[in-house]
C-alpha cells in the first residue's frame, strides 16, 4: 500500500498527461475498423438497425485501444514503468474486448462463416476449452523474460505482442459475450466455472512476477525513476496490478452472470445466448 501511495505522491517530472504521443500505425489501425464498420451498419435492414448502444461500446473500445497505446499510458509503459504497462495490458484485455463484441451484431460477421475454412476455424477457437488455453498461453509466453525483453527492444516484435494480446482477449471473451448463436457462449453455469477457472493461470503468472527477487526486464531497471519506487518495487506492484484487479474482474463477470441466470432461470446453453426469448406461457 505504501508503494502506491508513493507512486500517486510523486510527481511524473519527465512524463505528462497533457503531451499525448501519437502513433501513426494505431490510427491508420483504428481509423480502418471504424470505416469497416460504418459501412456494414449502412447495410442493416431497417427492421434491425445498429442501436445506438451498439455503436457507442464499439467505438468506446476503440477509444480504449487508441488510449491505451498512445499518449501518456503508452509513454509510461514504453519507457518508464512495469506496472504502468500492466495497466495496458489489463486494459487491452480486460475492458476493450467486450465492448467491441458486444459493438458487433451477429449479422455483421455471419456472412464470413459462409466460407467453410473459416466456418470451421471459428468453431475451433471459440470452444471455451480453446479460448482458455489460447488467452493463457499468449498471457504466460509474453511474460517469460525472453519474449518480454523481445518485445521491450523490438517495437514491431511489441506491436506483434499487442495485437496477440487484443485477439487472445477476445478469443477469452467469446465464450461469455457471443453475438453469433452459431458461434456460442457457455450455459450460465459454464460461464460462471470458466470464470472461476480463468483466475488461476493469471494468478500464477503474477506470482511468479510478484514474487521474483530480481529485476525480470532489465529495460525498467535502467529506465530513468520518475516515480519513489524502486525497479524491483514497480515491478512488485505490476504484478499486483495483474493479480488483484485481474482476479477481482473475474468475480464481478460472475456476479453479473449470477444475476442473469436467476432472471432467466434456464441451465442449458440455449437460456445464454443473444437471440434467446422467454417461453409463452
Amino acid at each position: 500500500m505504501m508503494m502506491v501511495f508513493a507512486l500517486l505522491d510523486h510527481p511524473f517530472s519527465q512524463s505528462s498527461w497533457l503531451a499525448w504521443s501519437i502513433h501513426p500505425s494505431t490510427v491508420v489501425g483504428l481509423a480502418a475498423l471504424a470505416g469497416l464498420y460504418l459501412w456494414r451498419a449502412r447495410q442493416a435492414s431497417p427492421e434491425k438497425p445498429v442501436s445506438g448502444a451498439r455503436r457507442l461500446s464499439f467505438f468506446s473500445a476503440l477509444f480504449v485501444i487508441f488510449a491505451s497505446l498512445n499518449g501518456p499510458i503508452h509513454d509510461l509503459s514504453d519507457t518508464y514503468l512495469f506496472s504502468a504497462h500492466m495497466v495496458q495490458h489489463l486494459l487491452l484485455t480486460m475492458l476493450m474486448p467486450p465492448l467491441l463484441i458486444a459493438g458487433v451484431p451477429g449479422w455483421m460477421i455471419r456472412p464470413l462463416l459462409a466460407h467453410r475454412t473459416v466456418r470451421v476455424v471459428a468453431r475451433a477457437v471459440t470452444r471455451p476449452i480453446a479460448c482458455f488455453a489460447i488467452f493463457n498461453l499468449v498471457i504466460a509466453m509474453w511474460h517469460l523474460p525472453v519474449f518480454y525483453n523481445a518485445a521491450m527492444d523490438n517495437h514491431n516484435i511489441h506491436i506483434l505482442e499487442h495485437l496477440m494480446f487484443m485477439t487472445a482477449a477476445v478469443l477469452m471473451w467469446w465464450p461469455l459475450t457471443s453475438q453469433l448463436p452459431e458461434l456460442p457462449r457457455l450455459s450460465y453455469p459454464g460461464q460462471m466455472l470458466y470464470c472461476f477457472l480463468m483466475i488461476l493461470p493469471m494468478s500464477i503468472v503474477a506470482v511468479y512476477i510478484s514474487m521474483a527477487e530480481q529485476v525480470l526486464y532489465p529495460a525498467y531497471a535502467s529506465a530513468p525513476r520518475i516515480t519513489s519506487l524502486s525497479p524491483l518495487e514497480d515491478q512488485l506492484l505490476g504484478g499486483l496490478i495483474m493479480w488483484v484487479p485481474g482476479g477481482l474482474i473475474f468475480m464481478l463477470i460472475m456476479s453479473v452472470i449470477f444475476f442473469k441466470w436467476a432472471a432467466r432461470g434456464g441451465d442449458d446453453a440455449a437460456s445464454a445466448q443473444v437471440d434467446w426469448k422467454p417461453r409463452a406461457a
